[in-house]
C-alpha cells in the first residue's frame, strides 16, 4: 500500500501547487508588474498570463489521466493481462519480452495522444505558435518510431540478454551499457539523428558568425560548427542551444531565435550558454546522472529478485522467480516495466531540490555572460524571449520553488542592467 499512498500523496501535492500556480496568474493578469512597466505591454503580459493558464488546466487533465494509467497498469492488473495474453501467444524468450515493451510503448503513446494533440493543434495554435502541418506531424510520429525501434529494441535486448545471463551483478554490466550508449548519442544525435527531423544550414551571416566566433576564442570554447535550425516549421518559440560530445560540439541557433534578436543579444545569449560550460555545469550533471543511474540499476537488481515487488504491484511472476531452478518464463521485462513506472512515484520528491541546483546555474551562467558580453544586451534578449514565448512573468512562488529549472523574470532580471526602451 506504500505505492498507492505515495501516488495519492504525490498527486494531491501537483495538483496544490498547480491550483496555486493558476490562482496566482489569474490574479495578477491584469497588471504588468512595476519593474516590466516600461518593457512589456498589458496586453502581451495578458496574453503569457492566458497561455500560461491554458498550460496548467491542461496539465491537471494530464496529471488525471496519468495516475488513471498508471493504476491501470499496476493495482488493476493492465500489465498483467498484456503479459500473460502475449505469454500465451508467443511463449516464454526474448521475442515476447520485447513484444511486451514494444506494446506497452505503443498503448501509453495512444492513450497519449488526443492531449498531446490537444497541446499543439488547439493551445498552441490559439496562441500563434503552431506551425506544424497535420503531414509535418504524422511524418515526425512515423520517423520517431522507426527511430526509436532502431535504436531501443536491440538496446533493450541486450539489456534483458545481460538480466538472464550475467548473473547477480548483471545491473553493473546493464548501467555501464546504459552510459556508454548515452555518451555515443551524444555524439550520434547531432550528426545523424536530428537532421532527420530538421535542416541545419551552417550560419550564414558573416558578421554574426565572426562576432560569435570571437566570443567562444575567448572563452576557451571549440566547436565544430555554427548552425541555423529550421525551428519555424514547427513552432514559432524561438531557442539556441549546444548539442553533441567532445570534437563533436555544436551551436545551434532555431531560425526563430536569429529574427528577433540583434547581433548583440545573440552574443549575449550564447555567452550565457557558454557559462554552463565555463562552471562545467554540463559535466556536474552527467556525473549526477551516473550516480543516480548505477543506484537505480542496483535497485532494480534487488526488486527484480522479489516475488513482493510484482504481488504488491498487480503482477504475478513466472515460476522461475518463485521456485528455484524451475524452467519457466523470465521476469525481466515485467521488472523493467515496473520500475520505470513506480520510480517517478517515490522520487517526486526530489523535484525542488533538483530545480535548486538547475536554477543556481543558471544565476553562474548569467553571471558569466555579463563578464563576457554585454549586460543589457542579455536583459533585453531575456526580456524579448519572456514575451515572445508568452512565459508568465508572475508565477507562483512555492511553484516556482518545486518546478522551475530556470529562475523567474523577476529574480534573473533584477540582476542585470536593463535599457529603459518603450514597451512593446
Amino acid at each position: 500500500m506504500a505505492f498507492a499512498a505515495t501516488l495519492v500523496l504525490g498527486l494531491l501535492l501537483k495538483f496544490w501547487l498547480a491550483s496555486r500556480q493558476i490562482r496566482h496568474v489569474a490574479r495578477h493578469r491584469d497588471a504588468v508588474p512595476a519593474a516590466f512597466a516600461g518593457h512589456i505591454t498589458l496586453a502581451a503580459h495578458q496574453k503569457a498570463a492566458r497561455y500560461t493558464l491554458a498550460k496548467a488546466q491542461l496539465g491537471l487533465i494530464e496529471m488525471a489521466l496519468g495516475a488513471a494509467v498508471l493504476l491501470g497498469w499496476t493495482l488493476l492488473g493492465g500489465l498483467n493481462a498484456l503479459n500473460q495474453g502475449l505469454l500465451e501467444w508467443l511463449g516464454g524468450g526474448m521475442a515476447q519480452q520485447l513484444a511486451l515493451l514494444a506494446c506497452f510503448v505503443l498503448i501509453g503513446s495512444l492513450i497519449e495522444l488526443p492531449l498531446t494533440l490537444y497541446q499543439t493543434f488547439v493551445i498552441e495554435q490559439r496562441f500563434g505558435f503552431n506551425q506544424m502541418t497535420w503531414r509535418l506531424w504524422l511524418a515526425d510520429a512515423l520517423k520517431s518510431m522507426l527511430v526509436g525501434a532502431i535504436i531501443g529494441l536491440p538496446l533493450a535486448a541486450t539489456v534483458l540478454w545481460l538480466m538472464g545471463a550475467a548473473g547477480p551483478w548483471w545491473w553493473l554490466w546493464a548501467w555501464g551499457l546504459w552510459m556508454g550508449f548515452n555518451l555515443l548519442l551524444m555524439v550520434a544525435y547531432p550528426m545523424w539523428i536530428a537532421p532527420l527531423f530538421n535542416k541545419f544550414q551552417p550560419l550564414a551571416d558573416e558578421a554574426l558568425k565572426a562576432r560569435v566566433t570571437a566570443l567562444m576564442e575567448r572563452c576557451g570554447f571549440k566547436a565544430q560548427g555554427l548552425f541555423v535550425m529550421d525551428g519555424s516549421r514547427r513552432s514559432a518559440h524561438a531557442n539556441a542551444y549546444f548539442t553533441g560530445f567532445g570534437a563533436a560540439k555544436r551551436v545551434v541557433f532555431y531560425d526563430t531565435l536569429l529574427k528577433q534578436l540583434t547581433p548583440g543579444e545573440v552574443e549575449a545569449v550564447l555567452a550565457h550558454e557558454l557559462g554552463h560550460f565555463h562552471h562545467r555545469h554540463i559535466s556536474k550533471r552527467m556525473v549526477m546522472l551516473f550516480a543516480l543511474s548505477l543506484a537505480g540499476f542496483a535497485l532494480l537488481g534487488w526488486l527484480a529478485t522479489q516475488a513482493w515487488f510484482y504481488t504488491g504491484l498487480g503482477v504475478q511472476p513466472s515460476l522461475a522467480l518463485l521456485v528455484p531452478n524451475a524452467s519457466a518464463a523470465p521476469n525481466d521485462a515485467v521488472a523493467l516495466l515496473l520500475f520505470l513506472l513506480v520510480v517517478p512515484v517515490f522520487t517526486v520528491f526530489l523535484g525542488p531540490v533538483l530545480a535548486q541546483f538547475s536554477r543556481r546555474d543558471e544565476f553562474q551562467a548569467d553571471a558569466y555572460a555579463m563578464q563576457q558580453a554585454n549586460g543589457a544586451d542579455l536583459a533585453s534578449a531575456l526580456l524579448k524571449l519572456y514575451k515572445d514565448n508568452a512565459s508568465t512573468l508572475t508565477p507562483d512562488p512555492v511553484y516556482v520553488q518545486f518546478y522551475y529549472s530556470h529562475p523567474p523574470a523577476s529574480e534573473r532580471l533584477a540582476r542585470m542592467p536593463l535599457v529603459p526602451h518603450t514597451a512593446a
